[in-house]
């Protein structure tokens, strides 16, 4: 069982490596140089919702202070809106700008474009609806693991 838990571990960081180099090959495709391809995919999962940077993280499951830092280049460079909260000063709210909602429209584009592809020539959605269902199994292992304690054998 362990050799196949650590290819699964294996298997989930490539896959995730792989899917920011197909977001970064579309970036660069449509010659667009002022975001990169995690800022990208943060932008794409603001979407249509005004989030602070800490809903950010507990929904895309970033680093806090990645996060930040990315949140901060998208502004500069005219991706997001970022606005005080009236009701709580303390608190920062970003939605997307115009060119912010063109990007999450291609990428968007751009995921249709692959779902399609993928269910004509590689799987079919029941197969997809169960690896989805496998990892969110997973995802709540891990989040029950950090609760577990490891007994140290040094």
């Amino acid at each position: 069982m362990i050799e196949q838990y650590l290819e699964s571990i294996h298997l989930i960081e490539r896959l995730h490596r792989q899917f920011l180099e197909v977001v970064k090959g579309e970036l660069e495709r449509q010659d667009i140089q002022d975001v990169n391809n995690v800022q990208a995919v943060i932008l794409y999962n603001i979407g249509k919702d005004e989030l602070t940077v800490g809903e950010l993280t507990n929904r895309g499951y970033y680093l806090g202070s990645n996060v930040s830092y990315n949140v901060r280049k998208m502004v500069e460079n005219n991706y997001l809106i970022q606005e005080r909260s009236t009701h709580d000063r303390r608190s920062v709210r970003v939605r997307l700008s115009d060119k912010g909602i063109k990007l999450h429209e291609l990428l968007d584009n751009m995921f249709a474009a692959q779902a399609e592809k993928l269910g004509t020539d590689i799987t079919t959605p029941q197969d997809l609806d169960t690896a989805n269902a496998l990892l969110r199994r997973l995802e709540r292992f891990w989040i029950a693991a950090m609760n577990f304690p490891v007994r140290a054998t040094f």
